[in-house]
């Protein structure tokens, strides 16, 4: 049975949520921009409600990205969801954000770099496999951009926010998938794995505590 799922993308400064119907197809509501997620999140979630008629109730499922990621978008996205569940029996998954990411290329790589902007000279990082499973090659974790390059080889796949830092020559053959690929369908894509419960973790409303950059975490690296 192809179940109804609900998924929410705040981890960047692109707000998405998106349905997957009775018929497994996959409807979207997003928007890029800065402090966007409180003023949108809750309106694209009416919109697909109003628009494809199902009650929250209905859900088989809802996927929060959960990090790593800003704040503030993960924060509002976390506040949001212990509303939207509150007295409701549907179950919630934590998911990793660079996992996700990574799903969005679509391709089979021996390498995806998942990344995001983690200020200074910094990125959140991730490497991992796509075939018919999505295998991790390295934990997420900060790395420093000349780190990151040293990584990057011609014929591999990146993706993320922050790929304008990285340095023209590091980016020779490879193939890139900017901000604009971020979504939140890209969740219910990574759920549909065989392994998906290596990215996606059954939790409460209530215990859901987001993985946020913080400070420490950039400036604990080496400088």
């Amino acid at each position: 049975m192809v179940k109804k799922i609900l998924a929410y993308e705040t981890s960047t400064n692109i707000c998405s949520v998106a349905f997957q119907n009775q018929k497994g197809e996959i409807f979207e509501k997003r928007i890029q921009g800065r402090s966007v997620h409180s003023d949108n999140l809750f309106l694209f979630t009416q919109e697909l409600m109003k628009e494809h008629d199902f009650k929250i109730e209905d859900l088989n499922a809802v996927l929060v990205s959960n990090g790593p990621g800003s704040y503030t978008g993960l924060r509002i996205a976390a506040s949001a969801i212990k509303g939207i569940l509150f007295g409701k029996d549907v179950d919630l998954f934590a998911c990793n954000t660079l996992a996700s990411f990574a799903m969005a290329t679509g391709n089979n790589s021996e390498a995806i770099h998942s990344i995001i902007d983690a200020r200074r000279n910094h990125v959140y990082h991730q490497e991992f496999k796509l075939n018919e499973e999505l295998e991790i090659i390295s934990e997420a974790k900060v790395i420093e951009l000349t780190d990151l390059e040293d990584q990057i080889v011609s014929g591999y796949t990146l993706i993320g926010t922050g790929i304008d830092r990285i340095s023209k020559k590091a980016l020779e053959n490879v193939q890139i998938y900017n901000d604009s690929f971020i979504s939140a369908k890209s969740l219910i894509r990574l759920f549909h794995l065989k392994n998906h419960t290596d990215f996606c973790i059954r939790t409460h409303p209530e215990e859901l505590n987001s993985n946020y950059i913080s400070s420490s975490q950039v400036n604990n690296t080496k400088a």
